[in-house]
């Protein structure tokens, strides 16, 4: 795990939830900023419009573990919307506990390995903050591994799945699911939040957060940032968007390899992934 956060373990466990606050869980690069749009048009898209013109989203759904590792720019605690929206990739094991204490609701994406895996490796190319990305077959090895900045992508998307069964406030998404019909899983992310929204203004959301939508809007797509920060000219924070990818950068040997890793470790058949629509 990277150093920051490493650094200020005691600031992840002090931290404070309130019994409001709306987590999104994912594993990087799974649709945490897609998510995070969707929940923002959904709480705040009416009564604040301006929001989605003004404010870039990595401040209206702020990252807990940068906010805890940076106290100079703690977006979290700056925050003045009720609900306070908040993402996280930590393991569900990292989570800070005031978060369970309160009993508070959580959406956890989780997006097919082969594909998340991809855009991982594009996004570790960009992202100067991410240990060096190298060689495509050196970083399809160390995903396999596990050696990644939030551990393995096999414990995370088990261990907050195992989660749901215990914990009623967990919402599991899949990535998949959202590419395939948006406007359904925006009808069951409300049902779960207990909101009631009109069928029109769920339809807008849906135009709204269509992926080439997002990613020429410079308030979801992350060109507000620091270039020091992302080298938008080696890759964009927001690339493809799409189930499949994955076929464009295995070969036959790595793709039989995943598949045989894959049986090994994915052994609860409840849990059930998509690589192909």
């Amino acid at each position: 795990m990277i150093k920051a956060f490493t650094d200020n373990w005691e600031n992840v466990q002090n931290f404070q939830a309130r019994p409001d606050d709306i987590v999104v869980a994912t594993y990087p690069k799974a649709g945490t900023t897609w998510v995070s749009c969707i929940l923002d048009l959904l709480y705040f898209g009416q009564t604040a419009p301006e929001r989605q013109t003004s404010i870039p989203i990595y401040e209206r759904v702020p990252f807990l573990e940068m906010s805890i590792s940076n106290p100079d720019e703690d977006m979290v605690h700056k925050l003045t919307t009720t609900p306070r929206l908040i993402k996280t990739h930590f393991p569900v094991q990292f989570l800070p506990k005031s978060f369970w204490e309160h009993n508070c609701k959580i959406v956890y994406v989780a997006r097919n390995a082969k594909d998340n895996m991809v855009s991982y490796y594009h996004f570790d190319r960009m992202n100067a903050v991410q240990p060096a990305a190298g060689e495509w077959s050196d970083f399809f090895q160390r995903f396999l591994d596990g050696q990644m900045v939030f551990g393995s992508w096999y414990d995370h998307v088990n261990g907050w799945w195992q989660k749901k069964k215990t914990y009623s406030n967990l919402h599991y998404m899949f990535f998949e699911d959202l590419v395939e019909n948006t406007e359904l899983e925006i009808n069951k992310l409300c049902s779960f939040l207990g909101l009631s929204v009109s069928p029109e203004i769920k339809q807008h959301i849906t135009g709204q957060v269509q992926f080439d939508n997002m990613k020429e809007n410079k308030m979801t797509n992350y060109s507000t940032l620091s270039g020091a920060v992302m080298d938008f000219k080696t890759s964009p924070f927001m690339r493809k968007g799409k189930v499949g990818d994955w076929k464009n950068h295995f070969t036959v040997a790595q793709n039989e390899k995943f598949d045989e890793d894959y049986k090994q470790k994915m052994k609860d058949p409840s849990l059930q992934f998509r690589s192909l629509l």
